[in-house]
């Protein structure tokens, strides 16, 4: 992943948030996981991580932090509004935690296969736990030939089962061309057009958003 701008992205957006007067935490990159490191993750999910994000793993980072907020005094178009914050993180050593909270869900909340709504929750690994229960996660069901990224929401939002990206590296690169805002449900939805499109940077929002905040990506 040599040509990866991710990095340049996530410095901008930060730059461009502090100069509004929002708050940002200091960028966290960490060394590129081992083949070892992975291997154990793999062997205890006891299927191997979806091509993408291993690649990710082994040739970019194993973990990254990256967060911002803005003030409350900052005002948004109604379209706009629910957005509050930034933050994209993962971390080699909290997958399968996550995964298993995940499970938790699926097992007490979301059993029913049969349930259209349950159904969304099944064959998926979590990467990213949102912090109110909802997560986001691959889509395991056609694994390993797609494994698309889908939001995952335990009370109703209306991104549930949303497909975020074609693929990690594929939502990676939509979500940083906005400056990863979220990740909350109603906060990725602006820049979706429809269930299945992902994300969508040079929607008409994605467009306005990033000129409200002065962010040149």
């Amino acid at each position: 992943m040599k040509d990866h701008r991710w990095i340049e992205r996530w410095e901008k957006t930060l730059k461009a948030i502090k100069s509004i007067g929002g708050e940002v935490n200091e960028l966290t990159i960490g060394k590129r996981a081992s083949l070892e490191e992975v291997l154990k993750v793999e062997n205890n999910l006891g299927y191997k991580l979806p091509e993408c994000f291993r690649q990710v793993l082994l040739e970019f980072s194993s973990k990254v932090d990256f967060y911002w907020s803005l003030e409350d005094t900052i005002e948004l178009p109604n379209e706009l509004e629910d957005i509050f914050d930034g933050n994209c993180n993962w971390n080699i050593n909290n997958i399968c935690e996550i995964n298993e909270e995940k499970n938790d869900w699926v097992k007490n909340c979301f059993s029913n296969e049969h349930n259209e709504y349950d159904r969304v929750w099944h064959n998926k690994l979590a990467f990213l736990e949102v912090g109110n229960g909802d997560y986001i996660a691959f889509d395991l069901k056609n694994y390993p030939s797609k494994t698309p990224v889908v939001y995952l929401s335990h009370d109703d939002g209306e991104g549930h089962g949303y497909i975020l990206g074609d693929n990690f590296i594929d939502f990676m690169d939509r979500w940083t061309k906005l400056g990863c805002p979220g990740t909350e449900c109603d906060q990725m939805v602006p820049f979706v057009k429809s269930k299945l499109s992902g994300i969508d940077p040079n929607c008409e929002n994605g467009q306005k958003w990033r000129e409200l905040i002065g962010l040149d990506i």
